[in-house]
């Protein structure tokens, strides 16, 4: 190696290990390490998210419910009321890329001719879960998107307050986070 090669390598040595030091103390997203898919099945209520284009229509009444299938993967109904009172639904597919890390799926809304391209399939980590699978988040490893579940439209605020704490450790910015109204006419 020519000295030019050295001396550029050795002062950039220092910066490197700065780089990399400044990004280690960056929050990074943490699913859970235990998912039982057949627990985490059926029906789940939005209680809170993070804005996004997608439910930008969505007022109230959000629903995901999650079916496994016999072939291993997840069929993903998604439900949300309009403002002029219409129903709208997303049907989805879920699959579990890694069977020793089933909380950490990929999730499509694509239609199925399309699911062999790579970025139709979006993350969907489950990234906390309450033990009696009552109470849930999903995001991602990017922050950008942020859902909590609960099995009921009401969450004790006690527990609301501490899954907040816990996803703002990871990094998510739930000053953010938006109430859905679950109403009675649905």
């Amino acid at each position: 190696m020519s000295h030019f090669y050295r001396t550029m390598v050795s002062g950039l040595a220092p910066l490197l290990l700065m780089v990399q030091l400044g990004s280690a103390g960056a929050q990074t997203v943490t699913p859970v390490t235990e998912l039982d898919l057949n627990r985490y099945a059926g029906k789940w209520v939005e209680i809170a998210r993070l804005p996004n284009k997608f439910q930008k229509d969505c007022v109230s009444n959000v629903t995901a419910n999650y079916v496994k299938r016999s072939d291993g993967e997840i069929d993903v109904i998604n439900r949300c009321k309009k403002a002029n009172g219409a129903v709208e639904e997303a049907v989805g597919r879920a699959r579990i890329p890694n069977l020793q890390m089933t909380s950490k799926l990929k999730v499509r809304f694509a239609p199925q001719w399309l699911s062999w391209l790579p970025m139709v399939w979006a993350d969907y980590w489950v990234v906390d879960l309450s033990t009696d699978y009552s109470l849930a988040a999903v995001g991602g490893p990017t922050h950008e998107y942020l859902w909590i579940l609960a099995r009921s439209p009401e969450v004790a605020e006690p527990s609301y307050q501490a899954l907040l704490q816990r996803l703002t450790a990871q990094g998510f910015d739930t000053a953010k986070l938006v109430r859905t109204l679950q109403d009675s006419s649905k």
